[in-house]
């Protein structure tokens, strides 16, 4: 299946490792050309390199989404040396705090939506004119299974919770200009350096394996390839009437109908 993506210019924030990573390489394997962000410089030297394999062009920037300072001049990167951004990809994302509503200090509560929510929100709102004028363009929100029903920590599933709701309003309000918005709700899905890979190493073996027995359907976590497919096809031609979707990828874990 030709996917249509060929040529286009694909921006993927925290795409240096885990699911970002993996994002990345699979629009470069499709034929996109590809702009990661990361904080640091060695794993996103080792990214980039990994992309340029794939015969396309590929940068990586040392960029903070949390920070407002670094959005405007992580976009202006990525347009002088590749082009205006076709795809855009928000997966940075985390939590500053794992308390809950007793504990959490009302900082780190807004540093998880600086972290989750107002970067991608602020480049959206750097991609979009370029994607309106050609009547073309893909934005997809990498949020959580914890943004549609409870689970985590207060701070991550409200920030999560936004994103996609956001996703939703932008997505209808930019429908007629032929710029579709989606969001992905990954489950746990486990990588190098990831949250479930520190989990799986910090508990005990029966500990895990209880908790894969009742959450995990499939019986094991998941695994990041799956999800670059997802990011993939929905940045395609062939995504043509999705767009407004909260798309769950979780192995069965989530037990929301919505």
């Amino acid at each position: 299946m030709d996917l249509g993506l060929n040529g286009k210019t694909a921006l993927v924030t925290g795409g240096s490792r885990g699911l970002g990573r993996q994002a990345a390489l699979t629009l470069a394997q499709e034929g996109a050309n590809v702009a990661i962000c990361g904080r640091t410089q060695d794993t996103l030297d080792s990214t980039v390199q990994e992309l340029s394999e794939k015969g396309v062009k590929a940068i990586g920037v040392v960029a903070d989404v949390s920070n407002a300072d670094d959005i405007a001049p992580l976009h202006q990167r990525v347009v002088e040396d590749i082009g205006p951004v076709d795809i855009l990809v928000n997966n940075a994302g985390g939590a500053r705090s794992r308390e809950d509503i007793t504990a959490v200090a009302l900082e780190d509560y807004k540093a998880t939506f600086e972290l989750n929510l107002f970067g991608g929100f602020q480049l959206m709102q750097l991609v979009i004119p370029h994607m309106q004028q050609q009547k073309w363009g893909r934005i997809i929100n990498i949020a959580s299974i914890w943004g549609r029903e409870w689970g985590g920590n207060i701070s991550y599933m409200s920030a999560k919770a936004a994103l996609i709701g956001a996703t939703k309003h932008a997505a209808l309000s930019l429908a007629k200009d032929g710029v579709l918005v989606n969001s992905i709700a990954p489950g746990s899905i486990a990588h190098p350096q990831g949250s479930w890979e520190r989990f799986q190493n910090d508990n005990t073996p029966e500990f895990v394996e209880d908790f894969i027995a009742h959450n995990l359907p499939m019986g094991k976590f998941g695994w990041p390839e799956p999800l670059g497919d997802l990011v993939a096809f929905l940045a395609s031609e062939r995504s043509g009437l999705i767009t407004g979707a909260c798309i769950v990828i979780d192995g069965g874990q989530s037990h929301s109908m919505i």
